[in-house]
């Protein structure tokens, strides 16, 4: 059976019977008969032949019981202990055996031959993707501008109605020349959706919350418009140099890495953390997730790039994507910085606003945990 679309039930299933999310089961056991960690999928996770599986980058999260892994689902909410299947791996009775690993190649040499990789690579894959029933979540940067400008799908933004993602999404959407939808956010919408993203998620620290309030609100006015799939820009961040503590290794302490692209894979092992938690969000805002970033070649063209075509000696972050999608993209979109959704949006500092006005202050350890915690 392949569970390929629409959110899970909050049920456990058998391992015992085959049910894969994302590509056929003979593709998943393709993958694990030749080891393969890009069999040309956008991730999959699920029961296969008795083992749950979960691809090397853990774009398709799956959980078992602690203390009991024949039973699972795709929806943590479903199980009294959930314990996520490592990323790369197959659970048994027997427990977790690795049998993906993240590659490490050589970088290409020739940066003509690296952009025009992801340049193909990135069109393939928005090429192969459906636009049925699909929106877009845009906040007017590369990546989501990406997406916006290949699929004939609405676009949604998300924010407080002073910030920056709402700004810079109308300018790229009049760039683009494309309609824009506006979920405008006050703090009752904040306060409700807060107890039902930490129980989608299981987390309650103010970084996680904010991140997926914003995904979970442009998700849930998507989904009250009749759309049942939301494509995002996640993974490209990661893949392509995105963040600030990247850009500065090896003098940022975040990092251990002494090179830009060590720091870069530092940060795509990450990423089944993340997208444990922003899967969840958006399916328990009634979307199923569709991120064309995280295609099998979009991920192997990006882990081919040199660094500099992550961050240029200027500074300047996800260079090789930029100029990959600036054929499609304009110049001021493609090459214009952007900050993380939950800044961007307002979000977090709304968040904060609120603890506050709760009582739960700075002096306080942890002051906004403490807060979404009291409201839980």
């Amino acid at each position: 059976m392949t569970d390929a679309t629409g959110p899970t039930a909050a049920r456990p299933f058998d391992a015992s019977v085959d049910r894969i999310r994302g590509p056929s089961v003979e593709t998943v056991r393709g993958a694990l008969g030749d080891g393969d960690p890009f069999p040309g999928t956008v991730g999959f996770g699920g029961a296969v032949d008795g083992e749950l599986v979960r691809d090397v980058l853990g774009r398709v999260p799956v959980f078992t019981e602690r203390d009991d892994p024949t039973a699972w689902s795709f929806d943590p909410a479903a199980l009294s202990d959930p314990d996520p299947v490592p990323a790369g791996h197959v659970r048994s009775a027997a427990g977790d055996q690795r049998v993906w690993s993240l590659p490490d190649p050589e970088p290409e040499t020739d940066d003509r031959v690296a952009v025009r990789a992801v340049r193909e690579a990135v069109d393939g894959a928005l090429a192969d993707t459906a636009t049925d029933e699909l929106a877009v979540a845009f906040s007017g940067g590369v990546d989501s501008a990406a997406l916006a400008a290949r699929l004939d799908a609405p676009l949604y933004v998300v924010g407080f109605p002073e910030s920056h993602d709402v700004e810079a999404a109308r300018t790229a959407a009049a760039k683009l020349g494309r309609d824009l939808e506006v979920v405008e956010l006050a703090h009752e919408d904040i306060e409700r959706a807060v107890p039902e993203v930490v129980a989608a998620t299981g987390r309650t620290n103010a970084m996680d919350v904010s991140i997926a309030l914003a995904l979970y609100l442009v998700a849930e006015r998507a989904a009250a418009d009749g759309f049942d799939r939301l494509a995002v820009g996640q993974g490209a961040d990661e893949l392509f140099g995105g963040y600030a503590k990247v850009a500065r290794a090896p003098e940022d302490e975040r990092v251990a890495a002494n090179t830009v692209r060590d720091a870069r894979r530092e940060v795509v092992e990450t990423l089944p953390h993340q997208l444990e938690r922003d899967v969840t969000t958006l399916r328990a805002a009634g979307v199923e997730p569709v991120a064309p970033l995280l295609d099998d070649r979009v991920v192997e063209s990006a882990l081919s790039l040199p660094g500099d075509l992550l961050v240029t000696d200027r500074g300047e972050r996800k260079w090789a994507l930029r100029l990959a999608v600036r054929e499609r993209v304009p110049d001021p979109v493609a090459f214009r910085e952007k900050k993380a959704v939950q800044y961007g949006s307002l979000v977090s500092r709304e968040l904060d606003r609120l603890a506050r006005q709760a009582g739960y202050k700075r002096r306080m350890e942890h002051h906004v945990d403490q807060y979404v915690a009291s409201l839980t």
